[in-house]
This record gives C-alpha cells, sequence and structure tokens, in this order.
C-alpha cells in the first residue's frame, strides 16, 4: 500500500471512528469532512444482502453484481456470456441470445434479456434470500443458505461454467421446456438440448443422474462430493464437448487483475490470473472467456482461443489458461496548451477571454448546486484560466485562482450547512451534499462529481503547490481519490475500484445496479476524465503508483471504448445496429439515448465531453469522427418529424466543432460559431484557443510515444510536427519521443518544438 492508501485509511479507522457518535468534523489538513450527514440530510442506502465476512468490508457498489447486495428482490446479473440470478426457485443461469428492439427514434436498441434460464436447487433445504459471500476482481461466490445448510453459486465475467458447491444432498435441475438428452460417454456428464442450446452439467465420479420429467433432472451427489458445474455450449461439436470436460472440474477460487506501466515506452500491460482448484482430476486451468479489447490485436493469445460466445460485447473467445496478458499504450496528454501565436483571430481570442473574465463567477455554477455541476463549474474555470494564463494575462489568471480557491475551501472546509462532504461508514464511501443524480440514494456516479473536482484541484496545485498540500487542502482531494479508485482489495473504508470493473475494462455509473438490464454507463468521456485527474494529481504531488493507477484505467478505459461504445474495430455492433455509437451500456443492452433527452445533438455529445486535452483519444481514427458527426443532420430530421426539436437548435456546437477539430483542424473552426450555443462545462475563450492551437499545430499524431507522462504530439498536413512536454518535477527533464526526437523541459514548465 502506498502512503497515500495508509493515510487515507488511517485517518478514516481512527478519526471516523472516534467521532462517530458526536457527529464532528473530521480533519484533513485545512480541511474536513461530516462523520454523518448533517440534519436531515439522507443517508446512503443500505446493502444488507452480504454475509458477515462481506460486511466487514467496504461495500464494492458499481459493480456488475451490485443489485445482488441491494435490491430488495433479486435481479439479473449480467456476467457474459451468462446471465444469472439468484432467486426464490433456486439459481438461474442462462445464455441470453440477441434481440433487435425497434424504438420510436426510428433506431434500434439491442438486448441480451435473461430468459428460458436453467434453474438449480437443493433438495435437502431451501434457501433463503442469497448473499454476497466473495467478490475477487471479476468472479463472485454467491451465498444461498438456511442455517448451516448452503448453496454456493460462483460465476465470473467470462467464464461459460456456474460452479456449485452444496453443505449436503442432491441437487434438482430444472429446465425452460421438455429437453433432449445428447449421448455422452462420460457418465459423470448430463448433457441436454433445450430450446437449441446444449448445456452441459459435469457431476462428480459416482454422480447418477434421475429424470424427473421431460423439465426436470436431479444429480444425486455422492457422499462427500457435494460439486457441480454447468454451462451452456458455444456449439455442438464434439470437440467442444471434451473441451468444456477437461476444463470443468478446475473451479475458479479467486481472479485478480494486475497493471504495470513502462514509464521508457509507454506500455501498459495488464495481466488476468485466474486460481483455481481441481476438484478431481489433475487438470488446474479453466476456460477463460476473453472479450475483443482483450483478443484484438493481441499477438499473446494468438493461435490459443478456441470456441467463441456471440455476445452484447462481441465475440467472447475461449481461452484454455489461468492468466493472460494484454498489453495497450498510454499515448500522454499535457496540462494545457501553450499560447496561441499571432492569428488573424487573436483579437477575437482577448475579446472572448475578458468577457468570460467577466462572467467566471456566474459560469462557475450554472445549474444544480450539488458536487456535479460544482465540479464541473471548477473544472470549466480552470480551463479558462488555462488559456488566460498561457495567453499572458497573469493577472487575470491570478483573480481566476482566488475566485475558484474562495468557492473550494467553502466545500472543503465542512462548515457550510448545505455544500459539504461527509463519510459513511455503512458502505464505506464519500457523500456530497447536497445530492445530485442519485449520487447518494443510488451512489451513482461519483467519478463523474469527483472527477471534475481532482481534475480542478490537479490545475490548481499546478500553480499553487502550498494550497494544495495535504497540510492545506489536498488531503480532502485524497478522500475523494479514495472513494472512487481505492487499489487496495479487502478494504473496510472504501472498496477497491468502486467505478472500475477491470474485466469488461470500462467503468460503471450505477451505483446500485438495479433493472432488467443491469449496470449501466452513459457519459464514458467524464470516466477518462476522472482518470486523468488521477495520473495529474499522482504525478504532481509525486505519487507515482497513484499515476499508474490513473495511467492503467485511463488507457484501459480508452480501449473499452473504442470497442463497445464507438465499435471503430467493427467487431462488437451486429449489421441491425444502424447508430455509429451507443450512448449508453448496459449490462444486458445498448441504446442511441440519454437518461434525460432522446434529442441526438445531447446523446452524441454525452461520450465527448468535457473536451480538454486530456481528450485528444478521441481523434484516434480521424475517419470514425467525421463519419460520427456525418449523422448528426439526418439523426435531427428524424427527430424533427416527430414533432420534436433540440433548445436551443445547436445545442453544444462547440462540443461537435472541437471534436471535428481533432479530425480537421480548419474544418473544426469554420463550423465552430463564436456566438452560438456552448456546453455549460466549457467556455468559448477556451473552445476557439482550441481550435486555433489545432489549425496551428495540427491534429493529434497519436502514434508518437514519449518517456514522460505529461506529453502531446501533432502533425499538420505538411508532415511537420509539434512536440509538447510538460515537467511537474523539480529538476531539468529530458524528453525522448519514440521517433527519435528530443525535448528539454525546465521544471515546472510546459515546452514546444516545432
Amino acid at each position: 500500500m502506498n502512503c497515500f492508501g495508509k493515510c487515507v485509511s488511517v485517518l478514516l479507522l481512527l478519526a471516523v471512528g472516534s467521532t462517530m457518535t458526536l457527529a464532528q468534523p473530521v480533519q484533513l489538513g485545512a480541511g474536513a469532512y461530516q462523520a454523518s450527514p448533517k440534519g436531515r440530510d439522507p443517508a446512503a442506502p443500505a446493502a444488507p444482502h452480504r454475509t458477515p465476512a462481506m460486511l466487514a468490508q467496504a461495500a464494492p457498489t458499481n459493480q456488475w453484481y451490485s443489485a445482488l447486495i441491494f435490491a430488495p428482490q433479486p435481479e439479473v446479473l449480467f456476467a457474459h456470456p451468462l446471465t444469472v440470478k439468484a432467486g426464490s426457485a433456486g439459481f438461474e443461469f442462462s445464455l441470453p441470445s440477441k434481440q433487435v428492439v425497434p424504438t420510436e427514434r426510428r433506431d434500434v436498441e439491442i438486448h441480451y434479456p435473461h430468459k428460458d434460464p436453467l434453474v438449480i436447487s437443493p433438495l435437502a433445504f431451501e434457501p433463503e434470500r442469497a448473499k454476497l459471500a466473495r467478490a475477487s476482481d471479476w468472479a463472485i461466490d454467491i451465498a444461498m443458505a438456511r442455517g448451516a445448510d448452503q448453496l454456493l453459486a460462483t460465476v465470473g465475467h467470462g467464464s461459460p461454467y456456474v460452479y456449485f458447491q452444496v453443505s449436503r444432498g442432491d441437487l434438482r435441475l430444472r429446465l425452460p421446456a421438455a429437453s433432449e438428452r445428447v449421448a455422452i460417454s462420460d457418465a459423470r456428464v448430463l448433457a441436454l438440448r433445450v430450446k437449441g442450446t446444449t448445456y452441459a452439467l459435469f457431476g462428480p465420479s459416482g454422480v447418477r443422474w434421475e429424470s424427473v420429467s421431460p423439465t426436470e433432472w436431479i444429480a444425486r451427489l455422492p457422499e462427500g462430493k457435494g460439486y457441480l458445474s454447468a454451462a451452456p455450449l458455444p456449439d455442438d461439436k464434439p470437440e467442444t464437448m471434451a473441451l468444456f470436460t477437461r476444463h470443468a472440474y478446475a473451479f475458479v477460487q479467486d481472479t485478480r487483475v494486475a497493471w504495470a506501466v513502462h514509464a521508457d515506452t509507454g506500455r501498459v500491460q495488464t495481466t488476468f490470473s485466474a486460481t483455481t482448484r481441481a476438484m478431481e482430476g489433475a487438470e488446474q486451468s479453466t476456460l477463460l472467456g476473453l472479450y475483443p479489447h482483450h483478443w484484438h490485436n493481441n499477438a499473446s493469445v494468438t493461435g490459443k482461443l478456441g470456441p467463441a460466445y456471440d455476445s452484447l460485447r462481441g465475440p467472447i473467445r475461449l481461452l484454455p489458461a489461468n492468466q493472460f496478458t494484454v498489453a495497450s499504450t498510454y499515448q500522454g496528454f499535457v496540462p494545457y496548451w501553450p499560447a496561441v501565436a499571432e492569428s488573424p483571430r487573436s483579437a477575437e481570442l482577448q475579446e472572448l477571454m475578458k468577457t468570460d473574465k467577466r462572467n467566471a463567477r456566474r459560469m462557475m455554477l450554472e445549474l444544480g448546486n450539488g458536487s456535479y455541476w460544482q465540479g464541473k463549474g471548477l473544472q470549466r474555470i480552470t480551463k479558462l484560466l488555462d488559456v488566460v494564463e498561457q495567453q499572458g494575462d497573469l493577472e487575470g489568471r491570478d483573480q481566476l485562482l482566488k475566485l475558484l480557491k474562495t468557492r473550494i475551501e467553502s466545500w472543503f472546509s465542512g462548515k457550510d450547512n448545505k455544500t459539504y462532504f461527509a463519510y459513511d461508514k455503512g458502505l464505506g464511501t464519500v457523500l456530497a451534499y447536497p445530492e445530485e443524480y442519485f449520487s447518494i440514494e443510488q451512489m451513482n456516479d461519483h467519478h463523474f462529481h469527483y472527477g471534475y473536482w481532482i481534475r480542478a484541484m490537479a490545475d490548481i496545485a499546478l500553480r499553487d503547490p502550498a494550497w494544495a498540500s495535504k497540510a492545506q487542502w489536498g488531503g480532502m482531494v485524497d478522500l475523494l481519490i479514495a472513494d472512487i479508485a481505492t487499489a487496495e482489495r479487502g478494504r473496510s473504508d472504501f472498496p477497491f475500484l468502486r467505478n472500475f470493473d477491470p474485466y469488461e475494462g470500462h467503468s460503471w455509473a450505477s451505483g446500485i445496479g438495479l433493472g432488467p438490464y443491469g449496470n449501466n454507463q452513459e457519459s464514458s468521456s467524464e470516466a477518462i476524465n476522472a482518470w486523468a485527474g488521477l495520473i495529474m494529481w499522482g504525478e504532481i504531488t509525486g505519487n507515482l503508483q497513484l499515476r499508474e493507477l490513473g495511467q492503467y484505467l485511463y488507457t484501459t478505459e480508452i480501449e473499452a471504448i473504442n470497442h463497445y461504445w464507438f465499435d471503430i474495430h467493427r467487431l462488437v455492433f451486429p449489421p441491425e445496429y444502424k447508430n455509429v455509437e451507443t450512448s449508453m451500456l448496459f449490462g444486458g443492452k445498448y441504446a442511441h439515448n440519454t437518461w434525460w433527452i432522446d434529442e441526438p445533438r445531447q446523446i452524441k455529445g454525452i461520450n465527448l465531453l468535457p473536451i480538454t486535452t486530456s481528450s485528444t483519444y478521441l481523434g484516434r481514427d480521424p475517419d470514425y469522427v467525421k463519419r460520427s458527426l456525418a449523422t448528426l443532420k439526418p439523426e435531427t430530421e428524424v427527430f424533427a418529424s416527430r414533432g420534436k426539436r433540440a433548445d436551443p437548435p445547436d445545442i453544444w456546437q462547440d462540443i461537435f466543432a472541437k471534436y471535428m477539430g481533432l479530425a480537421d483542424p480548419a474544418l473544426g473552426l469554420q463550423q465552430w460559431e463564436r456566438w452560438g450555443s456552448f456546453e455549460l462545462g466549457d467556455t468559448r475563450s477556451h473552445a476557439l484557443h482550441w481550435l486555433l492551437s489545432l489549425n496551428q499545430m495540427g491534429p493529434p499524431d497519436l502514434s508518437v510515444t514519449a518517456n514522460t507522462t505529461f506529453y502531446s504530439v501533432f502533425r499538420r498536413a505538411d508532415g511537420r510536427k509539434t512536440y509538447l512536454a510538460y515537467n511537474a518535477g523539480k529538476a531539468p527533464l529530458s524528453v525522448r519521443f519514440s521517433d527519435g526526437k528530443t525535448l528539454q523541459v525546465a521544471p515546472g514548465a510546459l515546452a514546444r518544438m516545432n
């Protein structure tokens, strides 16, 4: 554990515990958080459906299985390729198939619903409500018990198996329809074809399979061998059955992800490891189901992959192994871009800066007064500050800094009765008051909300490290980071990587994950903003473990976005899905919509904003950018034909101009309207500075990497490149780029080379 983790953990375990009854503020340097909500402010929800061992740990909210611990009634969990549900009739599992669902938007959604499950239940006892008994990095144990009797089911991302262990007695299998038994020479295996899918159940040696009816079987288990695994097969080939039988008795006990960032090359290496127990036989390896972002362009698994499942995330391909590695590249960003040199629009930029500085206080809080809109407003002004500072207005920069600090101190001091942070010991979480978007009631969006605060504080720390130190206001930043991205497992104060799903490679926004289609995330770009904030805070404060965690999260989520939100490799979306992106990703469906409106501009923009210097990843595929933006006109025409209109009609035009700028800077600048609509997380000054910068430097060149954290490379149409690097350290830095260029960077400075 790094010092960051130790400090926050000790403060919470000691300070919170000693002050909870008195509800006194808990000091973190100059800042403070509350040990309980003030007055009648709401508390966090209860998560009662956990075993005593899990109740001793912080609750794993915002995961694919979180509904298990919160829901009053059992909910479906989407493990991919399986769906499972621990219901009153027993443990359900199924292999979902694609459904194309037309919408009123005249497009379609793609659903993979839980349907026609097989149900396993014990004969000797009737279990009570299922509970979470264990959670490793991508697998869970679900306990269905009554007193000392227990049925334990293990299920995980990518696993084709459900592993069952029963304390005593036999197991009943109920089918959704009459089945056809498939002849298998191995007496341990029961293979049934049900509604076109072949399911195999793998019992222990000595098991007797007893047919009760066309839709019911009983596994008579030998004494002392209360175990069984089950799996739907991806095909009916004999070699597939042999493969599944060979690995069926290696029960998964633990799963763990490990990441390493190689600073010299930007290589991010992620290793996935499963620990198994051979229930019988010598085979120790399981079948791991690799998602597209695991196997695509991954030479380490080429030639080793077996059959594949169709799934909502595209083909899940099976690897007979307990470990595999994925390598990707951290492609860098700088905290801000340098001044725009003399331009025909320099005077216009100066005028906008003057107007935005005058309106900065109002723009800091346009809508709502909770942690989302306040955090968004703070980052909005720090991005304005970047422009003002780089364009040489140091007096204006200092005015904006003072404004930002005053607002942050008001929140972080804990003295305000309406706007403050509190720690909830029951779940192990930081709560922000007042509540916005069910961030307390449903534990939603903490990485979105707190990501804005972390990024804004990092921007201020670049200019005033003493003010942002732990002794002053930085301790509160560490607290927010611990809430969304604690890297240690099993702690009682915060869960491991609250919002991030290590196996799917992206975040989840819903804290409790209720509903027939599981957990979900909408704004993938706001998740990226949070991880960029972690990188900045770690680099600025010298916390290298935190920086590397941020780089892992940032790089991995970008890969997931390109597969599952944008499908730039064209491996995921089926031909029936005509939209170029999904805007809402669920465990069991994806949709081209938002939570608040089905207007096309906002549907597209929610996965782009906020566009900052850490958004260059959006320009990885310029053709995709142009193809995506080309859909706005026809989609808006369909929207209008339904009697609806965007308000204003050009809503978020600045976001789309900046997005186009990553592919075609001249066209992006041409499309930007100075007095047009602008998204309330940005300013006109920042948008124009962004576009003018790209017009001078060219779009990002993501093929070039560097041996440092803060860097960017741009390439003009004539082939000339611009190299940027920032040095957050206290000694001179020599930056080496992968194309052979070098750049010397002074401490605390941004350097540029053309």
